[in-house]
């Protein structure tokens, strides 16, 4: 409670994995104190003692070396104790037997020092996990497969947990996106295997029924997942949503979503509603040319500001706070 601030609680569970003797006792604190000396603060040792309180009966000459080397290489700053806080367990394995390894492996196909440390950043674990067992033989299946070196990059870089996850669910993932006619040499095929590797099967065969409970075709699904993969991370509710939202509202058939899956990918409370609502209005007032709303609702935030919202707000005061859903429709006035 004294040395790490923790609660009552939490200091007795803790307390109980480890040694209290004189020795351990010294030795926690020399811990402690090159870890402060090295950009810890309170919090960060707190929570590492909470999680792994056995690295605090380390020698500090265990431990230096390990975080020189990650200062060495790009995570300095607080990037430093926020990686160790996420993932303690590299402090605990061998600097030339797993840390060195997993980073020059990365770098292999990484580059940068930069690209590294974003990499890990988005999962802690590619410095810790199984390189011989899972790492480098999804690579391996990647590259065997026909996918580019600068595609199998972009997959480390985004998608850094797909390459901890078991072969043969790689494998599995990369014959279901062949299945859909995506060819592996194809820019598309990583985004496409992010999101089959993002979900369960029975997840998927969910999603896929979904689609089809709304009158879509095998080949339609397959066409608008070639063409964005990302339709097919939606919820269920959002596909629904949207589809209901387009074919009840908008009043078009669902080719046209079909047509341009991005649309699945906007938010239906941060885009669509509120586009519609100014739209109509102004269609109202009659201050809108165009027929048909559906393009309108791709155009970037403030293109969409500047030409519907802004240039109205002499003739509708009101128009800001309706896009912003603060006020409804029914108490505009002009």
């Amino acid at each position: 409670m004294n040395s790490y601030g923790l609660p009552l609680e939490t200091a007795l569970s803790t307390s109980q994995k480890l040694q209290l003797d004189e020795n351990n006792l010294q030795r926690q604190e020399s811990v402690r104190t090159f870890l402060k000396s090295q950009g810890f603060s309170n919090t960060h040792i707190a929570k590492l003692v909470t999680k792994r309180p056995e690295i605090f009966q380390f020698r500090v000459e265990k431990v230096r070396p390990k975080i020189q080397f990650l200062i060495d290489n790009g995570f300095s700053g607080l990037l430093l104790p926020e990686l160790i806080v996420a993932n303690p367990s590299i402090l605990r394995r061998g600097l030339s037997s797993q840390i060195k390894p997993s980073y020059d492996f990365l770098k292999m196909y990484l580059g940068t020092n930069e690209k590294i440390v974003a990499a890990i950043k988005r999962t802690p674990w590619l410095l810790t996990s199984d390189l011989k067992g899972t790492m480098q033989p999804n690579i391996d299946l990647l590259i065997s497969e026909g996918v580019p070196l600068h595609s199998v990059a972009k997959f480390i870089m985004f998608q850094p947990r797909g390459i901890l996850l078991k072969v043969d669910r790689m494998a599995h993932a990369v014959e279901t996106v062949k299945k859909f006619g995506l060819q592996p040499s194809a820019p598309m095929f990583i985004h496409a295997l992010r999101v089959t590797l993002s979900m369960s099967n029975s997840t998927w065969n969910r999603k896929i029924e979904v689609y089809k409970s709304l009158g879509w075709s095998d080949e339609e699904i397959e066409s608008a997942f070639k063409s964005d993969p990302v339709c097919l991370a939606c919820s269920e509710e959002k596909i629904k949503s949207i589809s209901d939202f387009f074919v009840n509202t908008l009043k078009l058939e669902p080719k046209v979503i079909i047509a341009y899956p991005k649309f699945l990918t906007y938010g239906m409370d941060t885009r669509f509603r509120p586009r519609y609502n100014v739209l109509k209005l102004l269609e109202s007032k009659k201050l809108l040319k165009a027929k048909k709303f559906t393009w309108l609702l791709t155009l970037t935030e403030k293109r969409f500001l500047d030409e519907f919202v802004i240039k109205h707000l002499d003739q509708i005061p009101n128009l800001m706070e309706l896009y912003r859903g603060n006020i409804p429709a029914s108490k505009i006035s002009l």
